[in-house]
């Protein structure tokens, strides 16, 4: 009997980045794991401005990403910075049912409340199936260009009430001021969520094992192994002394930074005067070598070093020639893989060794240099030093009754 299994199941594993406040992360991604074959990357953050810069720094580590809420998810969407496919917990339904719940045996008047980002329609469904009037509620759905400080404007408003926000900003704004509850997603939105998460993946997944067929006109084969071989595939000879590259949608799609580039041009250039490239994507073998034949000569029309990718319903795209990263630059990103920090924040950290001449930094001097609170720099510090990358040195007194600074000396 032969068994058909799906793109997941023939994989080790799927990762899934999970993007969210500190106090959220852990849970989210041990519900993400509770699925089989799925492993979870946790990338957590100060304030939901970070979230771009995370999603930038980490893409390619992850199939998908999971964002704790929609504000995080939405701020990286229209930063344009999504790459993989995404979804967000829904904090409507059970989560806001579960917080009022709460509010209740707080002792708070839950038909008087202020609610953030989330819908009136979704709010008013979920007070309406508990029996609850609506009159009194006052809510502030997310939309582009929403801050916290809206957020907590909004919140401010009005005479005393209760207060329902998802955002952990405006909850450390109010909670000295007002009785304010900060939605947390419960483990049956997580679990809606990534079946949601998972099932983009695997259309996702077909897409990328679709067949890409290139064929390269070089007079030199000099680095054509290593350049197949970053795009995981293979190479051949060819027809008429030109090379057939065999690979699929998802390495190319990477490699040329989503089509819009292809670095190994100007690589081969350097001992090619002629470099064509064309490169087809098909659903089959024969549909991707017609179509790299079309790019071919395509590229032959534009000059000696020229790439074109054809695709089907008659479109050609023609890749630039761009730079590909420096070895540190390289480096940089696999070091941010291995200790979950973003590529922008090592080189902080690398900035701040050099000024510090190779001395010892105390914690809140990392805080400091990079702007976060000093409990986000034990954090970092403490997976630099599980990397290898940091030792501590010793402790400073801070000269206050709080906790001793730990010093620790950078080796990154």
């Amino acid at each position: 009997m032969t068994v058909i299994m799906s793109p997941w199941e023939a994989r080790v594993g799927i990762v899934i980045g999970v993007v969210g406040p500190h106090d959220l992360v852990d849970d989210v991604a041990a519900t993400c794991e509770e699925q089989p074959g799925t492993s979870a990357l946790r990338l957590d953050y100060d304030h939901e401005s970070q979230a771009t810069s995370i999603v930038e720094a980490h893409s390619a580590a992850v199939e998908g990403w999971l964002f704790t809420g929609i504000v995080p998810y939405m701020l990286t969407r229209d930063a344009d910075a999504l790459t993989r496919p995404a979804a967000f917990v829904d904090y409507t339904g059970s989560t806001l049912l579960s917080a009022l719940i709460r509010l209740q045996r707080e002792g708070q008047d839950v038909t008087t409340l202020s609610i953030d980002t989330l819908s009136p329609a979704d709010v008013a469904a979920t007070f309406t199936e508990a029996g609850l009037p609506i009159d009194g509620l006052r809510t502030l759905p997310y939309r582009s260009g929403m801050t916290s400080a809206k957020a907590v404007a909004f919140h401010r408003r009005g005479p005393e009430h209760a207060a329902i926000t998802c955002l952990s900003s405006v909850h450390e704004a109010l909670r000295g001021e007002m009785h304010v509850l900060r939605l947390a997603p419960s483990p049956h939105s997580v679990r809606v969520a990534l079946r949601q998460l998972l099932l983009t993946a695997e259309g996702q997944a077909q897409e990328d094992a679709q067949i890409a067929l290139g064929l390269i006109e070089v007079e030199s084969d000099e680095g054509l192994l290593r350049e197949a071989a970053a795009l995981g595939g293979t190479v051949a000879a060819f027809r008429g002394g030109t090379h057939l590259l065999v690979t699929t949608r998802g390495p190319l799609h990477d490699a040329t930074r989503g089509f819009s580039g292809l670095p190994m041009l100007s690589r081969l250039a350097v001992h090619n005067a002629v470099v064509r490239v064309g490169f087809g994507l098909g659903r089959s073998a024969a549909e991707a070598e017609s179509l790299a034949r079309r790019a071919l000569a395509r590229a032959r029309r534009i000059g000696e070093v020229a790439a074109v990718l054809s695709l089907r319903a008659d479109t050609d795209i023609v890749l630039e020639s761009v730079p590909s990263a420096g070895p540190a630059q390289q480096n940089l990103a696999v070091i941010a893989r291995r200790v979950g920090l973003s590529v922008p924040t090592l080189e902080k950290l690398i900035d701040a060794r050099t000024a510090a001449g190779g001395k010892p930094l105390t914690t809140r001097e990392i805080a400091d240099r990079l702007a976060v609170q000093q409990r986000t720099a034990r954090r970092m510090l403490h997976r630099l030093e599980l990397a290898g990358l940091a030792e501590r040195t010793g402790n400073l007194t801070s000269g206050t009754s709080g906790r001793p600074l730990t010093l620790y000396r950078l080796t990154l």
